[in-house]
């Protein structure tokens, strides 16, 4: 989908910096919808990510998260392996994401990346020795 037919859909989104400074031209920075980002290349959306702030809500587009723009963003790693188990959803672990104090998982087939992390200090969370979903992305090209 291009640029311009997601902002169509999603309303005008906020352009990364780097758009500003050199041009709606330039590849691979994201436009964003509250928590929403789509990474634009060659004026076409490569890539989704929904981004995550643990002990917060987070805000997406209404056609993102319909009767809803805003939701609990404080998601433990292991509440969403067992709701991927429980929807039969096939995942394995990322390893080129998975570092001393941050995981990744990989949904298959459709390669949607799951990152989480210990807290940061300024996360308002229920158990600061758990990992939270961090961002969720998928790359379409």
């Amino acid at each position: 989908m291009s640029l311009a037919e997601a902002e169509d859909l999603l309303g005008p989104g906020r352009p990364h910096p780097a758009h500003i400074m050199k041009g709606p031209g330039i590849d691979g920075y994201p436009y964003s919808w509250g928590g929403l980002q789509l990474v634009v290349t060659q004026r076409a959306v490569s890539g989704i990510w929904i981004n995550l702030w643990p002990g917060s809500t987070a805000k997406l587009p209404p056609l993102v998260l319909p009767d809803s723009e805003s939701f609990e963003a404080t998601v433990v790693r292991e509440e969403l392996v067992a709701a991927l188990d429980g929807a039969g959803c096939r995942h394995v672990v990322n390893s080129t994401l998975t570092l001393a104090e941050q995981s990744s998982l990989l949904t298959q087939p459709a390669d949607v990346c799951a990152v989480f992390s210990l807290p940061g200090r300024n996360n308002h969370v229920p158990h600061r020795d758990r990992q939270y979903l961090d961002v969720m992305h998928k790359h379409t090209a």
